[in-house]
């Protein structure tokens, strides 16, 4: 079998990206840019000068020390941007900026003619503030219009923080840093006082001047207002849109080495009947300071005790369930690691960190013991880099899945290797290289390279994206087309969003550190959006969508997948409620029988239905708030009804209780055995959450998930205390409960267990 070409396209985008990488004008960005800049001058961007920190500052949320007082520039007000773009605040926001070698203070006061309205309900760490009173920060530390931070805070003192991803259109919050933030409240409004440390931040040697913006929500009147470029077209997370924070200090690392310990003891039962095993260990996490833009990170024997559990999900597909990463190593500098525009959990994703130390299906994985890791990351100029190397350890009959399955893993080596380079004012190009398998099978290797080309000046003030990607993968006993490529064209702003994606996928593309739910095929998507604001009292904005995924199989030259959505109408209030109807066509040829739930196997075959889906969701400022998903219609050759229901109770900021269920029922008819004849087989799928967190303070927080599906007919129960008793030292106490519900209806105990751990950052 020949080995399949590149096509023609991707040579010539290869090609495009060279000579813009050298210098060349003959990119159509490029050649834009060049015009513009020699028409008129760019509009100078907003300026905040920071002061001198000279003195420390007591955090306590109130701005009454002298240096405040002192400050030598201000913010003095937002504009909005919703519900009226370009208006004026009901409430002025004031922001300060202090500054000195070690660390940056930011002082904010929110006046508010109505502080009996403010919502404010979290105080847990990273918790979703959407639709809270609160204040976002962005710091674009490189000047590069690409990466930044994100720090927030509500006005219960909630915090919040995340790095930029996918070119600023959304924020990473599985990332943390070390740094503290307090609020208070009086007759006139909120304010906060928030404090990074310089140690917390990557950033360019030399520059004065970084990127900043500020955002603040007022929840009960829906309204959004910025610093700068207060547009519906640009999000606060677009460096840049971003203005500058000026006056910077030269900064002072120190070493720049900061070293973190951590104990673990674990109290473990795993099976009924079993003695309860009790053990200890110690791990290590190293950071060093390479200049001021790159970190490298050793951990050994790592453990992540204290990382959630995953959110069981209902699964009627013949594809993998996708779970994000949530463990702590592999999320430093996971931005750097993002390749592909328009690659996601529903396409692909070549580099996936849940390949390394965890083993299982995606809902069922086990963690595989690590020896140690070596992480770097950082800028050089225009080029990030980011490069990632684990080794695991042999580990004998680790039980995998609800049936117990035992598995042998081998020691094992991984690692990615990632550059990019910045050109042109927002665009980029790169290279991505990965290499092992956590299952052990050799010559694992895959290697691409991609391109975006990105503007957020299109016609003065709107945003055009542009990406190619190619990839190719190898391991010993993989055959086929190995190839994967593919380009996104997008248009995404507020009024009209628009976007056509292709994707080639070969048979034998199967990345092991990579997330492919599918391959063998071609995927095609086009979705667009029309989002008018009709600017009545009552209705924010309208939505409207029409999409279509085909999928077509590359043998045969047919579909083998492929869902039509149209959503004529989603309305969002003015009070921040919402609701929505729409309509899908999907069909589906599975090439083999599949087992679509226990006991109920869809044959191979061509499938088509239509399906209707109606919801509605009650705005989370109230203290009780909810929303109810309906689905219904035909599902492969029967029928499916599904109710998604989530109810949140808020008596007050200490407080949060959420149930949740989900109940998919319905039937398919499937053939007996090997006859013709077929038999009705009845879908009962029911999956119940329930979560209480009580929010003592903003470092002290209890949370328990408790989950229950029928599938599994498993319950498990995951509490979790956290305490941030320093802002570099923090206590989990975390206890695991799972039982089964076996075939008469009795309770088996399964397995528990108790980490405690406690971890201490030491900064030089």
């Amino acid at each position: 079998m020949k080995p399949r070409r590149l096509p023609i396209w991707f040579l010539f985008v290869a090609a495009v990206t060279f000579q813009a990488f050298h210098g060349g004008g003959s990119c159509a960005f490029a050649a834009a840019a060049a015009e513009e800049e020699g028409e008129a001058a760019p509009a100078a961007r907003v300026r905040l000068r920071a002061g001198e920190l000279t003195t420390a500052i007591t955090l306590d949320g109130i701005l009454d020390e002298a240096q405040w007082q002192s400050a030598p520039d201000s913010i003095g007000n937002l504009v909005t941007i919703e519900p009226e773009e370009g208006g004026v605040p009901v409430g002025r926001t004031v922001v300060k900026v202090l500054a000195s070698g070690r660390e940056i203070v930011i002082g904010v006061r929110c006046y508010d003619p109505d502080p009996a309205g403010i919502v404010a309900f979290s105080k847990a760490r990273d918790a979703d503030l959407t639709e809270e009173d609160h204040v976002v920060l962005v710091f674009d530390t490189y000047q590069d219009d690409r990466f930044g931070y994100v720090f927030a805070v509500n006005a219960a003192g909630a915090r919040f923080d995340g790095i930029i991803i996918e070119r600023g259109s959304d924020v990473n919050s599985n990332w943390d840093a070390i740094w503290e933030a307090q609020t208070s409240r009086d007759e006139t409004g909120w304010s906060a006082e928030i404090r990074l440390p310089i140690q917390s931040l990557g950033f360019e040697e030399g520059l004065e001047a970084w990127g900043f913006n500020v955002q603040r929500r007022v929840e009960r009147l829906q309204e959004t207002s910025r610093w700068s470029s207060p547009s519906l077209d640009l999000d606060v997370y677009q460096t840049s849109a971003a203005g500058l924070l000026t006056a910077l200090p030269e900064f002072d690392y120190g070493l720049g080495l900061s070293v973190r310990p951590a104990l673990v003891g674990v109290a473990d039962k795993r099976a009924r009947g079993n003695e309860t095993l009790y053990d200890g260990e110690a791990s290590l996490d190293v950071t060093q300071r390479i200049g001021s833009s790159f970190l490298s990170s050793l951990t050994v024997n790592t453990d992540f005790a204290e990382t959630e559990v995953d959110v069981r999900q209902i699964n009627l597909t013949r594809f993998p369930a996708f779970f994000p990463e949530k463990r702590t190593f592999f999320l430093e500098g996971a931005d750097i690691f993002e390749f592909g525009l328009g690659l996601d959990e529903e396409s692909l994703i070549p580099f996936f960190s849940r390949r390394i130390g965890l083993v299982g299906q995606e809902d069922e994985q086990v963690p595989v013991p690590i020896n140690a890791g070596g992480k770097i990351n950082g800028r050089i100029g225009d080029t990030s880099i980011g490069a990632l190397v684990v080794g695991t350890r042999e580990a004998d009959k680790l039980v995998v899945g609800s049936e117990g399955q035992k598995i042998d893993v081998a020691q094992a080596t991984m690692g990615a290797f990632r550059i990019r380079h910045d050109v042109l004012e927002e665009s980029a190009f790169g290279m991505l290289f990965t290499f092992g398998d956590q299952l052990g099978r050799e010559g694992s290797v895959t290697g691409g390279m991609d391109l975006t080309l990105q503007t957020s000046s299109f016609l003065d003030d709107k945003n055009l994206v542009f990406g190619a990607w190619g990839l190719f993968n190898d391991r010993k006993g993989l055959g086929g087309d190995k190839l994967a490529y593919g380009f996104q064209a997008a248009y995404p702003n507020d009024l009209l969003d628009v976007s056509l994606s292709s994707i080639h996928i070969g048979d034998g593309f199967d990345p092991s550190l990579g997330f492919v739910p599918r391959n063998d095929g071609h995927l095609w998507e086009f979705s667009s959006e029309l989002n008018p604001r009709p600017g009545w009292s009552w209705l924010h904005q309208m939505y409207h969508e029409g999409s279509i995924s085909l999928f077509n199989d590359q043998k045969n030259d047919r579909w083998q997948n492929y869902e039509s959505v149209i959503k004529p109408l989603d309305w969002l209030l003015a009070t921040g409620d919402r609701f929505f109807v729409q309509s899908e066509l999907v069909g589906d040829r599975p090439p083999a029988a599949f087992e679509l739930v226990q006991d109920v196997d869809i044959p191979k075959g061509s499938y088509e239905w239509t399906r209707y889906v109606a919801g509605v969701r009650s705005a989370d400022k109230r203290r009780l708030s909810g929303a109810v998903l309906w689905e219904t219609g035909n599902f492969y050759n029967g029928d499916l009804e599904t109710v998604s229901t989530r109810l949140t109770v808020r008596p007050s900021a200490l407080l949060t209780l959420e149930a949740t269920s989900e109940k998919s029922t319905g039937h398919v008819f499937v053939p007996e055995d090997e006859s013709i004849e077929y038999v009705r087989k009845s879908i009962a799928e029911k999956l119940y959450g329930f979560e209480l967190q009580l929010n003592f303070s903003s470092d002290l927080q209890f949370s328990s998930l408790t989950q229950y599906d029928t599938g599994s007919r498993e319950v498990g129960s995951n509490n979790r205390l956290r305490w941030t008793f320093r802002p570099s030292g923090d206590l989990f106490v975390v206890y695991n409960h799972n039982a089964l519900k076996n075939l008469k209806n009795h309770w088996e105990f399964v397995s528990n267990q108790l980490p405690l751990k406690i971890q201490y950052a030491w900064r030089f």
